[in-house]
């Protein structure tokens, strides 16, 4: 947004700015956005908004963000195992999606997709969502199609307090969550704990999930000391899909797979603190470890010598100091952001057929990034500014296949061991990025960027056809992206639009007719986003947003094909309305996703995943120090699913994964 302008809100732009004016306060130690990106289409939903969503589950909350598309696999249960796609990825979309929490990246070294429901609702103050590749000198690999970063509640600016939540809802939804925040002198103390059950909308499909996160923040003169710590463990049922036969006959809560589940356990902690050293000048320093397992268990109708079950390990270690400056520069107000990413992960994976047998292959995978970055903001006139930044990445890999022929009882069925790569890589991100106020109410945005995403391990395994061991090789994903738009207030009215292209090379994407993931051909994206808020009244508020996604191959086989999971349009609509002052409030959130092309059909001649809109409700209130809250999903009872996955050659052949017809969820609460 306009730094000296539009980010200041109406009332600095009604006043006017002349080229001394400062640049907004920086948010320091939990984001490096600031008050925006220059040049960036940014949303930031608030907690006040996140609170009175009545989407269950934050993929919910996302998926109504223009821009932003969501596929589920596993029946919608909290959430969990939900994709969050950003500008038309469609199956790569985890990998071009960053997601963060508090600045420090979620996105694995592996397939897996980041678990949104493990983060509490209630202990989030913000997110921020930046749209492209805006974002990648700041954040590095991963940042094409966006970031989003979760920002949770700084204990230091909470008064002492305590809650305490339980929900009960249909599909034997059940959850239970508390929160305590404590200061004592300069020490602020907090830790929220939160435990969900439910059965699940299909057969196999039930959710345990308990999650705990603490903090401890300590004020210094002229800084502050911070500690996080977290935990989470969650058992999913994984009911697989439903054919096309059964669910045109309605069958679509059934399941071919009632054992498969997959468990996950994780641990995190980081530690860091802000430090001012100098006028105008703050050092961050941050540094964390995460820890997770996962075991993924899958029986064959074929027969238990068919069954397969995998392990999975990853350790992940962080550091990444930086620098954040304001001042002048030539006379003109100027905010610098400089630093250094390091990260470190061991990843292992061992696949066997059943658990407790040795595995026939494991999977190792060491790998090093090192970046340093520097993204500088200056106000080059009173109504301008200019943003320019460059990030350097340096990528160091090794991975080894251990096979082991002997514990393959079928081993005519594995694909023999791998050739072990050590390699190394040097890419780069650039960011361009102007903002000018055109009149005190318009501004225009503009900018450039360049991007990377590196290949995960899952990928890297299957890089090689069936039959063959892999080789791990795979190059490295970039793209160029270009993006201009409006942005405007006018009295009760604020709205923003933009338009983008993004050309792509060695974009990674899976081949079903060689059955390998490979770097592609060059790939272009283009389109287009717009929202707008309208407050009707003081109680009354409207809000609305449209997205144009298109999302083609440019060259090879698939030449002007579609990519398969894109919505070309998006859109949503919502009404938020103070019914009884905050008494009784009353939320009514739409969603429309058109139709797109089932995962696998990259040819285009399977039939389309049909297009659906959702209607969510939701009416709440306080009434201190009890709140409360009545919601309803998909409101006139919806039957769609926004994932399926289709043969490559065999027409109408594909396997749906249906979502929850109408739920509903009431809450009842207590604050302290």
């Amino acid at each position: 947004m306009t730094l000296a302008a539009i980010g200041a809100g109406p009332a600095a732009q009604a006043a006017g700015t002349t080229a001394a004016d400062p640049l907004p306060e920086t948010l320091v130690t939990a984001s490096r956005l600031g008050e925006g990106i220059t040049g960036a289409s940014t949303t930031v939903i608030t907690a006040d908004e996140i609170e009175r969503s009545p989407g269950q589950s934050l993929a919910d909350i996302l998926g109504r963000v223009p821009g932003i598309q969501v596929q589920t696999m596993f029946g919608g249960v909290n959430g969990s195992g939900a994709s969050v796609d950003m500008r038309g990825f469609g199956a790569t979309a985890t990998g071009n999606t960053l997601i963060l929490v508090n600045g420090r990246r979620l996105n694995d070294v592996d397939l897996s997709s980041v678990d949104l429901s493990a983060i509490q609702r209630s202990n989030i103050e913000r997110i921020e969502i930046t749209r492209g590749n805006a974002g990648a000198v700041l954040y590095g690999d991963g940042a094409v199609g966006g970031v989003i970063n979760i920002v949770t509640k700084n204990g230091a600016n909470t008064p002492d307090s305590a809650r305490i939540e339980g929900a009960i809802g249909s599909l034997g939804y059940r959850e239970t969550n508390a929160g305590v925040n404590k200061r004592i002198g300069d020490t602020a103390l907090s830790v929220a704990g939160s435990q969900i059950t439910s059965d699940g909308y299909r057969d196999n499909n039930a959710l345990k999930q308990r999650s705990i996160s603490g903090e401890v923040r300590q004020s210094l003169d002229g800084g502050e000391l911070y500690l996080n710590l977290g935990a989470d463990d969650q058992h999913l049922g994984l009911p697989g899909g439903v054919n096309q036969t059964n669910y045109a006959r309605g069958l679509r809560r059934g399941t071919t797979s009632p054992y498969d589940h997959a468990e996950k356990r994780g641990v995190n902690a980081a530690l860091g603190g802000s430090f001012d050293v100098a006028s105008g000048l703050e050092l961050v320093v941050d540094g964390g470890v995460r820890h997770k397992e996962q075991e993924d268990a899958f029986f064959s109708s074929w027969g238990s010598v068919y069954d397969t079950y995998n392990e999975r390990q990853l350790t992940t270690l962080s550091f990444t100091p930086r620098l954040n400056g304001e001042g002048s520069l030539a006379g003109l107000p100027n905010r610098l952001t400089a630093g250094l990413d390091y990260s470190y992960s061991l990843y292992d994976s061992r696949r066997m057929w059943h658990q407790g047998n040795r595995p026939f292959h494991t999977y190792h995978l060491r790998q090093h990034n090192v970046a340093e970055y520097l993204q500088d903001t200056l106000s080059v006139r009173p109504d301008t500014d200019l943003s320019f930044g460059a990030r350097v990445e340096h990528v160091m890999l090794s991975a080894v296949d251990r096979y082991n022929p002997d514990n393959a009882s079928a081993s005519w069925a594995i694909t023999p061991g791998g050739n072990p790569l050590s390699d190394s890589d040097t890419q780069y991100a650039l960011h361009l990025g102007l903002d000018h106020r055109l009149t005190e109410q318009l501004a225009l945005f503009g900018r450039l960027g360049r991007s990377l995403r590196l290949p995960n391990v899952d990928e890297r395994v299957g890089s090689t056809a069936w039959g063959s061991g892999t080789n791990f090789a795979l190059k490295a994903q970039t793209s160029r992206d270009l993006e201009l738009g409006l942005r405007g207030q006018h009295g009760r009215f604020g709205w923003q639009g933009s338009g983008y292209v993004m050309e792509l090379r060695d974009e990674l994407h899976y081949d079903p007719i060689s059955g390998v993931n490979r770097n592609l051909d060059p790939t272009r994206r283009y389109g287009g986003e717009a929202t707008a808020t309208y407050r009707l009244t003081p109680e009354l508020r409207l809000k609305g947003g449209l997205a144009y996604t298109e999302a083609k191959f440019t060259a090879g086989v698939y030449k002007d094909k579609d990519v398969p999971l894109v919505s070309r349009w998006t859109s949503s609509a919502g009404l938020s309305w103070d019914a009884w002052e905050k008494y009784v409030v009353v939320d009514l959130d739409a969603r429309y996703v058109g139709d797109r092309r089932a995962d696998n059909d990259q040819s285009n001649f399977q039939p389309l995943i049909g297009s659906h809109t959702v209607v969510d409700l939701r009416v709440g209130g306080e009434l201190a120090p009890v709140t409360w809250s009545f919601a309803v999903q998909n409101l006139f009872d919806q039957s769609y699913y926004d994932y399926a996955i289709a043969s490559s050659t065999t027409y109408g052949a594909a396997n749906a994964y249906p979502l929850p017809g109408r739920t509903v969820v009431g809450r009842l609460g207590l604050s302290f």
